[in-house]
């Protein structure tokens, strides 16, 4: 399981590190062109794009690090035996309403079809929306490696 762990934070790491540089040098080149005097009509589109993605995927990322919705004074302060229910209940909580986010996500995808951005036509919305449905199963795919980690902590 640690392996599947460390393969899971490696990924989003480094797609986290990818989109970080990917907006960067998005905001450096509109800056660039600007006062050349040549706007990027694209920019802001692919700006806030890239912005929601990187959301998305640090969420899961902070996830994975047990670093986003938690408790953990509360968890702490309880009987070992009620630690396990509460880590349940969160489990069940933050999973069940990723998997709402990931469903409607979906959904929002088939609504989508055929649509295209308005300063980029060739690039479909469904790309870019995409993150909705790919951020949540990422985001409980964490929680899940989180739960069965905690299942085998002795405190928990």
């Amino acid at each position: 399981m640690s392996r599947l762990r460390r393969g899971f934070e490696r990924l989003l790491e480094g797609l986290v590190i990818g989109l970080m540089a990917a907006l960067a040098g998005v905001v450096l080149l509109a800056i660039a062109f600007r006062k050349a005097g040549a706007s990027l009509v694209w920019y802001d589109e692919i700006a806030a794009i890239l912005l929601a993605w990187l959301t998305y995927y640090g969420a899961a990322l902070a996830a994975l690090k047990r670093a986003h919705i938690g408790f953990p004074r509360i968890v702490q302060s309880a009987p070992p035996h009620a630690r396990t229910a509460l880590i349940a209940i969160r489990a069940l909580a933050v999973i069940g309403f990723f998997g709402l986010v990931a469903w409607a996500g979906w959904r929002v995808l088939g609504a989508l079809s055929g649509l295209t951005l308005g300063s980029l036509p060739w690039l479909p919305t469904q790309v870019t929306q995409s993150v909705i449905p790919i951020g949540a199963v990422l985001f409980i795919i964490a929680e899940g490696l989180n739960a069965a980690e905690a299942r085998r902590e002795p405190t928990a």
